[in-house]
């Protein structure tokens, strides 16, 4: 086991101490998967404090050097990233699954350990309680100064919290269509706002889009053509497609909505992983308007809550009624953590960890995946691959799964019809950079070799 030492040149004592483990594990003195010496005992053995060893181990985390490994031999040295890449070069990869990264820096499991238990100890908010459908009062106060940098308004007293953005989708869409009624989507959409129409008896129509999204025009003539309930739409970093709508497409939108009486439903959870976002349709039609917004794609899925933000008083009482007959109430300890992290700076931080990672594996992307028609934004959390001739979306994405990359065809997302021939890289799916480098690595083989027949 190794024989803890502090490299006096390093400054202080815990970066001394990680200076240290570094060299060591360079030099051969500690081996991939030896396990490391308990904290304390490192403490004892260097007349430290175990918080400074801690801070270390932290550190050394963070940099790759160490991993935890609860209930198999607690922590060990990690392996090498050569180590790493053979072990992948062969093992399956998911790039279906649309979630965030997961940075080290970011250290989640401590954070949401450390907010809970914040959060019991303070003993202020009702976690232990019923609360009231659409939330309590302070986490929807929260909630509000999560969502002024769309709104740059207090929206408090229109806002419910839920537990997480498909129960707000899924409520707004029951509190809005029934049996019958037309939703309005983009061609390819999530498939999430399609289930949820069909499951009140509605029926979803995809309209026309192009690289910036809906077109205003096909908007237009759907609306003239029927009498559509509402329109669905993904504003910023759409999924499937990344597009995000232009100011003036965006109001255009808003525009036609009002004029012809048609609800929309702004999902818009990658919103905050684009610094240039424009302001949220709800801004220019907030009569018309029901605002979607979720921590689960800036934050983790684990913290499942999402904000609604609807029409007005009227509107938000009806949304009350349908999460009473859902949800119940949005779950109290999860509700308080998001409150607290809004409030203490700790989601912002952790979505600028969460940012700086994804825009490494979309560099990592248009990298390996260069003269393909790939299209993503610098920061989003997939990319939107269309194919060239002699493959269809569907072949191509069982050709990646016999690879062993799993890939999103576009049929998935299609609204009407089979969609595109594109399909969907989940870039945030992928454990880590190296098993991205070899997913796409198999992706980019594929699109190389010969057309099937």
């Amino acid at each position: 086991m190794w024989q803890p030492r502090i490299k006096r040149t390093a400054g202080t004592k815990f970066l001394g101490l990680v200076a240290a483990i570094e060299e060591d594990i360079a030099a051969g003195l500690i081996a991939e998967g030896e396990p490391m010496p308990p904290q304390r005992g490192v403490a004892d053995a260097l007349g430290i404090d175990l918080t400074t060893v801690t801070r270390a181990y932290n550190e050394a985390k963070t940099r790759g050097l160490i991993v935890a490994r609860p209930g198999r031999g607690g922590t060990r040295v990690a392996e090498s990233a050569e180590t790493r890449a053979r072990r992948t070069a062969e093992s399956p990869v998911d790039l279906s699954l649309n979630i965030p990264p997961q940075p080290a820096r970011a250290d989640l499991a401590t954070r949401i350990g450390r907010a809970v238990a914040e959060v019991l100890r303070a003993g202020t908010a009702p976690v232990l309680q019923y609360l009231p459908p659409i939330g309590a009062e302070g986490d929807r106060a929260a909630g509000a100064a999560f969502l002024l940098d769309a709104f740059a308004e207090d929206v408090a007293q229109r806002l419910a919290l839920v537990g997480g953005a498909q129960v707000g989708l899924f409520a707004v869409i029951s509190t809005l269509l029934g049996p019958g009624d037309t939703l309005l989507t983009a061609a390819v959409t999530y498939p999430g706002a399609r289930d949820a129409a069909e499951r009140v008896g509605a029926r979803a129509v995809g309209i026309a889009m192009d690289r910036d999204g809906i077109l205003p025009e096909a908007f237009e003539a759907a609306c003239r053509a029927g009498r559509p309930k509402a329109l669905y739409v993904v504003p910023t970093i759409d999924n499937p497609t990344t597009a995000t709508l232009p100011e003036a497409r965006r109001r255009a939108l808003a525009g036609i909505a009002r004029h012809h009486g048609v609800a929309i439903i702004e999902d818009d959870p990658y919103r905050r992983l684009a610094a240039d976002a424009p302001p949220a349709i709800a801004v220019f039609a907030p009569e018309c308007s029901w605002h979607i917004a979720t921590l689960a794609k800036i934050a983790t899925p684990g913290l499942r809550i999402a904000y609604v933000v609807a029409p007005g008083a009227a509107a938000l009482a009806r949304l009350g009624d349908v999460l009473r007959a859902t949800q119940l109430m949005p779950p109290p300890l999860m509700a308080a953590v998001a409150a607290r992290w809004i409030s203490d700076g700790s989601l912002a931080r952790i979505t600028v960890a969460l940012r700086e990672e994804a825009s490494a594996r979309q560099a990592i992307a248009a990298k390996l995946l260069a003269g393909a028609d790939l299209r993503a934004h610098p920061a989003g959390h997939h990319a939107w691959l269309t194919l060239p001739e002699g493959w269809t979306a569907d072949r191509f994405a069982a050709a990646a799964a016999a690879s062993g990359v799993a890939v999103v065809p576009a049929s998935a997302f299609a609204v009407g019809n089979t969609g595109p021939n594109a399909v969907r890289l989940s870039l945030g799916a992928a454990a880590d950079r190296i098993a991205l480098v070899s997913g796409l690595k198999r992706i980019a083989s594929l699109l190389a070799a010969p057309r099937p027949a």
